[in-house]
């Protein structure tokens, strides 16, 4: 070939391939252009199905504005500059979400959690092949958990939790071979838990609590071997815990409480030696509380409650780490157990309504940081007085729970200097006595009922943080106007006087009682008329005067309580016509007892 021919063979394949490269970039050009039209057109018709925005979050997101990728909550790919990321978390936004959201391909990370979206999971979401994260929790979404979702075959995060969706989990949920977190929990989901789920190796964390789903825990949940967290609470599962469930060597949290399951704890739970935390309560175990258990080095929560176990706390429960111990409603053995006192770090004890007996331990020098005491329920003897110097260091404790004992003695005058953060004090059904001279004003919940106090009512000094009283069946005597006209009763939502020797007019000073809501004064020896003012308690749900000598009519001022839904005054000496406005302006009525008065009826 000559050199002439061969330059012009080379000219021309020049020519040929700059055609071609500069046909295929405006190929590529006139296809990244059409991708961005089409990103830009979705997130507009994303915006237009959310009708609240109270945050201005989609202010930005607008017709004028061509450049997208600036628009609050959008990140783009910056190679291809495609919508990869769309973050609208927490923003108050109302409205559904647009089957468009399906033409932004490039997404990758789809987070609308913490909103009011409603309406279904558009099903088009499963052409986002190379979605990576939905997180679609606490919003209103209803309708089934869409099937398509299994074709997003990266998806490493489901998060679809606290919406409202019904129906089952998909069968094909085991082909999301990437996922590492399924969160289903807080929604009406039932059927039984797919045995598919044992195929997802990659699983770490799975909560499915608070929904419907019955049936057994799958065996093949135990392949998952990667799972740090298994949360199943709060459904209907019945069967036992699955055999082979201490080869998920990797797990820390084991929740299966309120559910329906039974047989024993297994033994081989103590092979979980990463486990943190382990609530099995509210179930049906019986058996022993395995001793292996304690080779779960590293739990700190420990909640067996309200099962039917047996027999002795093992004591190698002392040598943990413990922050919260609560064994309450089984049947064990012997008293509270000598190694409480190692639980230095302990906030949280309950071992309410477990048949222990003895003296009332004196073990608790040492848990600085204790915040929660419950021993009720049980058989403990003790004084009150010399069992309170061994709680002096609790400076944190705020919940005291040691009703339905067999403690003895007067209550302390100086209780709140002693305990000045505690916030509920019951100690009912005991044997104490003696007279109640104040109610510390730190109190939420104070409950010194079925015992053996007299002398006349403590009054509530200014700053009282009291919303629940119960005093009833005592032996209090006098009046009631000490506690009714005190200073700090605008938070108190429930008082209980019934069952004791009060005696007297009732006050008139209710006008203060802005948040009562139950009012319970039967079996006293009240007197005199029902005062107008009781009128003007506006929350006021029951009311209950039974078997007291009060007379006169009843005062029109009650047609004011339209919340009220009992109303008992039977047994007492009541008289005059019974008032029309009872079926008229208390439209909540549900419970009227009027008997053994002297009431009668206007015939017209």
């Amino acid at each position: 070939m000559s050199a002439k021919c061969l330059l012009f063979s080379q000219s021309f394949l020049f020519v040929i391939l700059m055609h071609f490269a500069i046909f295929s970039k405006l190929i590529h050009t006139s296809a990244a252009q059409s991708g961005t039209t089409s990103d830009r057109l979705a997130l507009l018709a994303i915006k237009s199905m959310i009708k609240g925005d109270p945050q201005g979050l989609l202010t930005s997101w607008n017709h004028s504005s061509t450049d997208f990728c600036q628009w609050q909550g959008v990140t783009c790919n910056p190679r291809h500059q495609r919508v990869a990321h769309l973050n609208l978390s927490s923003g108050g936004l109302i409205g559904t979400l647009s089957p468009s959201i399906a033409n932004l391909s490039f997404l990758r990370v789809i987070q609308l959690f913490n909103n009011s979206f409603s309406g279904e999971i558009p099903p088009k979401i499963g052409r986002l092949f190379r979605l990576r994260q939905l997180r679609l929790v606490n919003n209103s979404f209803t309708g089934n958990i869409p099937a398509t979702i299994m074709n997003c075959s990266n998806l490493q995060f489901l998060k679809l939790g606290g919406n409202h969706l019904v129906g089952k989990i998909p069968d094909a949920i085991g082909s999301l071979s990437m996922l590492s977190i399924l969160a289903l929990n807080d929604n009406i989901l039932q059927g039984g838990i797919p045995n598919e789920i044992g195929r997802l190796f990659r699983l770490q964390e799975l909560y499915l609590y608070n929904n419907s789903f019955t049936g057994n825990i799958p065996a093949t949940i135990t392949n998952c071997s990667n799972l740090q967290v298994l949360s199943l609470g709060s459904n209907n599962l019945v069967g036992k815990i699955p055999d082979g469930i201490g080869s998920l060597s990797m797990l820390t949290v084991l929740s299966l409480n309120y559910n329906s399951l039974q047989g024993g704890i297994p033994n081989e739970i103590g092979r979980l030696i990463r486990l943190q935390e382990l609530s099995l309560y509210n179930n049906s175990f019986t058996g022993n509380i395995p001793a292996t258990i304690t080779n779960c080095s590293n739990l700190q929560f420990l909640d067996l409650g309200l099962n039917n176990l047996v027999g002795k706390i093992p004591d190698g429960i002392g040598s943990l780490s413990m922050l919260r111990l609560a064994l309450d409603g089984n049947i064990l053995q012997g008293g509270v157990p000598p190694f409480i006192a190692n639980l230095t770090l302990l906030y949280t004890l309950s071992l309410s309504n477990c048949q222990l007996g003895g003296s009332f331990p004196n073990l608790f020098h040492r848990l600085t940081n204790l915040s929660r005491l419950s021993l009720a329920g049980n058989n403990l003897i003790g004084t009150f007085l010399r069992i309170l110097p061994s709680l002096y260091n609790c400076s944190s404790l705020e919940q005291l729970w040691l009703y339905d004992n067999k403690l003895t003695g007067r209550f302390p005058k100086n209780l709140g200097s002693i305990m000045p953060h505690l916030v509920e004090l019951l100690l009912g059904s005991n044997h104490m006595y003696g007279n109640l001279v104040s109610i510390p004003p730190t109190l939420h919940m104070f409950d010194l009922s079925f015992n053996y106090f007299g002398g006349k009512l403590p009054s509530l000094t200014n700053g009282s943080s009291l919303i629940f009283l119960d005093l009833s069946h005592n032996n209090f005597v006098g009046s009631l106007h000490n506690l009714v006209c005190s200073n700090g009763v605008s938070k108190t939502g429930l008082v209980n006087l019934g069952y004791n020797k009060l005696s007297g007019v009732i006050p008139k000073c209710w006008e203060k009682w802005s948040s009562l809501k139950v009012l319970y004064l039967e079996d006293n020896n009240l007197s005199g008329e029902i005062p107008r003012t009781l009128g003007s308690v506006p929350l006021l749900q029951l009311l209950d005067m039974r078997r007291n000598t009060i007379s006169g009519s009843l005062p029109s001022s009650l047609m004011n309580l339209s919340y009220l839904k009992v109303l008992d005054l039977g047994r007492n000496n009541l008289a005059g016509i019974i008032p029309p406005w009872i079926g008229i302006k208390l439209t909540m009525l549900k419970i009227l007892n009027l008997r053994s008065n002297n009431f009668f009826l206007k015939y017209s």
